[in-house]
């Protein structure tokens, strides 16, 4: 009987043993694991495929080059179908049965702050490349900040004052209307930020008119607008829906400036409104024609055979952050990588990336003004908010 125990024990603990280096990503041979999620399908789905195609690329890159700690990198990636539910349900798979060390992604706001609670639950870090909502790395009604969820993009706040804030002062206009979906976080928030900080400097928001998702008739609130005679139109929305206003607004006789921030770069956006949208003006994370991004943009383009978006070039960005933080813990336990992730700074292509331990985001990035000429977004000059 006591030998049948101790074999049974012995059992239990070669068990335990086989699985107690997988807690939290925290295994200390193997490949490391590395999670993506963004959407691979549906209108956003340009955006997400640049990401996840970045990363892949940089993991190879990573692995010939002899990995992280002497280890190779395995990268994880799930399509959250454009979906805030869905996007929960793979942030548990990659956190609890992947048993990744950290997730990069999602790119939309809502999505970052529906993955809130699980990232806690299973303390995994997730490091998200363009959701700009301030509600994605700090809680609202608290102030404390969010423990799992970090950012090398700006937020809402800092692009929404710097449109606001260009718009008053370097470009000389008065009056703005804006058009806005009011059932996108992402949307609501620039909103919030261009109107306070457009009035503070004596401008007049003389018209504000929202829409749903999935709306795609914009006559009704354009042509109040026009009652309104707005100098600039602040458009803080998506590529898709940006076409369809710019064509509508032009069709009714609105020949105000276009204006809107980072959700507008794609070349799907001259397809649908090449014409309309000549001089518009928008706030981007960087000047996507700079010399110095050339090898990496030929690098990518030559590798998949389609154009790197700026969701490509923040996904490079998150993922050095990462392989910062990793190396900087020194393992691969998702806890320490979670503090390592406020001790490093990283030169990125979008800039210097130290992220504050205080709300998560990146100290002091400035914002990159674009004017649309022809084809190309064409580099005006960087611009603070003030």
């Amino acid at each position: 009987m006591a030998k049948k125990i101790l074999v049974m024990a012995l059992a239990a603990m070669l068990l335990l043993a086989a699985f107690s280096g997988c807690s939290g990503g925290s295994a200390s041979s193997g490949p490391i694991k590395i999670g993506w999620i963004g959407s691979l399908t549906g209108d956003s789905a340009v955006w997400g495929t640049n990401e996840s195609n970045m990363l892949k690329m940089l993991v190879e890159e990573t692995n010939a080059n002899g990995g992280i700690l002497g280890r190779q990198v395995e990268l994880i990636c799930y399509d959250t179908k454009g979906d805030a539910n869905e996007a929960v349900n793979v942030t548990r798979r990659l956190a609890a049965q992947d048993k990744v060390c950290a997730i990069i992604g999602p790119n939309a706001s809502a999505h970052c702050i529906a993955i809130q609670g699980v990232l806690k639950e299973l303390k995994v870090p997730d490091i998200s490349t363009v959701a700009t909502n301030p509600k994605v790395t700090v809680d609202e009604t608290t102030g404390a900040v969010q423990p799992y969820n970090f950012r090398v993009c700006f937020t809402d706040p800092y692009q929404g004052a710097i449109a606001g804030g260009y718009a008053a002062d370097e470009l000389g206009f008065t009056k703005a209307a804006i058009l806005y979906d009011i059932s996108d976080d992402y949307s609501q928030g620039l909103t919030q930020f261009f109107e306070e900080t457009f009035t503070a400097k004596g401008g007049t928001i003389v018209a504000k008119e929202a829409f749903k998702k999935d709306d795609v008739d914009f006559k009704a609130q354009l042509t109040k607008i026009k009652e309104t005679g707005p100098e600039v139109l602040f458009l803080p929305i998506y590529y898709k829906e940006v076409a369809l206003i710019a064509k509508q607004a032009r069709e009714l006789g609105i020949d105000a400036v276009l204006m809107g921030g980072d959700g507008w770069p794609s070349d799907t956006l001259f397809e649908m409104a090449k014409e309309e949208l000549q001089g518009s003006y928008l706030v981007n994370h960087l000047d996507t024609n700079d010399p110095e991004f050339v090898p990496l943009k030929e690098k990518f383009e030559a590798k998949y055979g389609t154009s790197l978006e700026m969701n490509g070039y923040m996904a490079h960005d998150a993922y050095l952050v990462l392989v910062a933080a990793i190396e900087k813990a020194g393992n691969t336990d998702s806890q320490a990588i979670t503090d390592a992730l406020t001790e490093i700074t990283v030169k990125g292509v979008t800039g210097e990336i130290k992220l504050s331990p205080e709300n998560h985001n990146p100290v002091g990035k400035e914002g990159s003004i674009q004017k649309i000429e022809g084809d190309t977004y064409v580099f005006i000059q960087k611009y603070g908010a003030k």
